[in-house]
This record gives C-alpha cells, structure tokens and sequence, in this order.
C-alpha cells in the first residue's frame, strides 16, 4: 500500500472514531523493537504464500462455521481475522494466515503460528500491553500499521481485522479472494462495532470486491 493513498483514509478514520494517531505510532515503534529481537519471516513469504492463488479470507461473524461447511478448504489458502482463527481450526484446518490485533482467542493463534500459521500482528494505540504481552510467545509474525510503515511494520490498508485481511491478500497478489463469516448488517452488535462493520464493507468495496 502507498502510505501517500492510504493516509487520508486513514485520518478520515481517525476523526471518525477520535483515535490517536500518535498512539498508532507509538504502538508500530513498539512493535517494531519487539520484531527487531525475533526472526521475522518477512513480506516475501507472505506473497510468496498468496501470489496468484485463490484465498479465503475468514472474518469471524456469526455465519463463520456455516459458512465453512459448505466450502472445500483445500482449494484456497485461508487466512483468519483474529477470533475466525479458532473457528478455522475447530473446522479441522490450521490457517495459513492469522491476521489479528490480538483481541481474539490468542492462545489459538499462538497454537496456530507454531503449527506454521504466518501471523500479521496489527499494532494500534489500544493494544500496546497486548504486544508486549504476547508478541513474544508468537512465531512467524509480520507487523502492520494504520499509521506511516517502518522497516519491518507494514501498512498494507484496511482498519478492522476483517478487512485488513482483504487488504493483505489484495497486496500479495491474490488471484482471487473470497469471503467467509461476514457478517456486515448484524444487528447484535454494539453501536461502535456496527460503525467498524460500515466501515469495513466500504474498504472491501474499494477494492472491488461483489460483498
């Protein structure tokens, strides 16, 4: 993604929802010295995994599993927004991508990466004792960012988990992507969530995805 497209989307989002950008930033800062301590596989593997394929992407609305009966998981690469990763793999496949702010089932996600799962661990200003928490019990992680991208923290677009997951399979080069367990009109959710569901379906349209 070039930061220079996405910034002012990105501040429309931060009006929209009064975050900080300078917590944003402070969290990749972090995030970035976490990463500078581990092995990071890198942006390569990540496109290499996804490159000309067809992908799922898994957000983890209420229609996930229903959604997963009905799909032959062996033909895609599947990636999984953060909580979807647990459905995922109760649905006997062990996602290839997790994408996750780190507010799911992490304990599956850390189960995930050591069965080989790339993890696109999504540093924002409310998750920085998540990162120092849990980064380091995570294998295969790639950071990400809304904010400017650092060296090893990308910014691949995309601002819910959900979405950000579209966006990462858009930036490898998917050859197609599908969606499953998204739910963008779930009335059972707060108002905020609802606002982020809003969101989310508009940045997959931009990308001119049929939702």
């Amino acid at each position: 993604m070039d930061f220079t497209l996405w910034e002012p989307i990105y501040k429309e989002i931060l009006q929209d929802f009064g975050f900080s950008r300078e917590e944003d930033e402070q969290a990749a800062l972090l995030l970035s010295h976490l990463l500078g301590r581990m092995h990071s596989p890198g942006l390569d593997t990540l496109k290499r995994k996804m490159f000309g394929k067809d992908v799922l992407v898994c957000g983890n609305g209420p229609n996930l599993a229903e959604d997963l009966d009905r799909l032959d998981l062996v033909r895609y690469v599947v990636i999984a927004a953060d909580g979807a990763a647990a459905v995922v793999m109760d649905a006997g496949r062990v996602p290839d991508v997790i994408v996750t702010d780190l507010d799911g089932d992490v304990d599956r996600e850390i189960e995930a990466s050591k069965q080989g799962s790339l993890v696109v661990v999504h540093a924002h200003g409310d998750n920085k004792d998540k990162l120092i928490r849990y980064v380091p019990r995570l294998q295969n992680i790639i950071g990400s960012t809304q904010a400017a991208p650092l060296q090893n923290v990308f910014n691949f677009g995309g601002f819910t988990d959900g979405d950000r997951a579209v966006y990462v399979a858009h930036e490898c080069g998917a050859g197609t992507i599908e969606l499953a367990g998204f739910f963008f009109d779930d009335p059972m959710v707060t108002p905020s969530k609802s606002k982020k569901l809003k969101w989310a379906r508009r940045l997959i349209c931009s990308l001119g995805l049929n939702i």
